[in-house]
């Protein structure tokens, strides 16, 4: 039996405390388990997050749930568990907000600017900007949930920074000032580097399905360094 399988038995057929039955499953069924308690909590919380933006919006868009796929490639035999999950959420009275909270609960760390919540928050966004941009109302909600998640400020502008299409501010990328010295931009850049190497992901309980994620924000921080380089150079 799959861990969707056994999550989904466990949450049983009411859809009226959705969020209540998704959170306990997570909590006792894996509670042996916490490698696999990691996983699931993450997934559930990319699953139900995104279900709540495509409500927020009121636009469920065929690139968004072609983004969906490209972060979250689920087994075919399981894309009914994943799909019924993903309605759960979707039709659940409880606000996104609440869900937020509770899955932010679930966090190994459960820290300000938690590492992990910020793999949920590059993995909204990556299917909010899948039809091109990201809507006012998808923005307000990320950084809403960035609030929830006890995000800074910088943190969450930072996260938003790599996911702009063009124009983006490689300073904002990294974290770093235009007036700090070329030395402590490189020292941030590696330190950065390493904190997201996909094996980094995978020890902290993303699943090695969301290998784009790391892929991504791997490629991103490499443009942005690349492109002060060449601006410092040419001063």
């Amino acid at each position: 039996m799959s861990f969707w399988e056994k999550l989904l038995n466990a949450i049983g057929n009411t859809a009226g405390n959705a969020l209540s039955a998704v959170v306990e499953a997570i909590r006792t069924v894996f509670e042996g388990d916490p490698e696999t308690r990691r996983k699931v909590a993450f997934s559930v919380a990319i699953i139900a997050l995104s279900a709540k933006m495509a409500k927020a919006d009121g636009i469920v868009s065929e690139k968004e749930v072609e983004a969906f796929r490209e972060i979250f490639e689920f087994p075919e035999d399981q894309a009914k568990n994943v799909a019924r999950l993903y309605n759960l959420a979707r039709q659940d009275v409880a606000g996104y907000e609440a869900y937020a909270e509770r899955l932010s609960t679930l966090c190994i760390t459960c820290a300000a600017n938690c590492t992990v919540l910020e793999d949920v928050l590059d993995g909204l966004f990556h299917i909010a900007k899948a039809d091109g941009l990201i809507h006012e109302k998808e923005l307000n909600f990320l950084r809403h949930i960035g609030e929830i998640f006890e995000m800074s400020e910088t943190r969450f502008e930072q996260i938003a920074a790599r996911h702009v299409s063009s124009g983006g501010d490689p300073y904002k990328v990294l974290g770093v000032s235009p007036s700090d010295d070329f030395p402590t931009i490189r020292r941030r850049y590696r330190g950065l580097v390493s904190e997201h190497h996909p094996d980094r992901l995978i020890s902290r309980g993303v699943p090695k399905e969301f290998h784009l994620i790391a892929n991504e924000r791997m490629a991103a921080l490499n443009a942005a360094y690349a492109a002060i380089e060449k601006e410092r150079r040419a001063a």
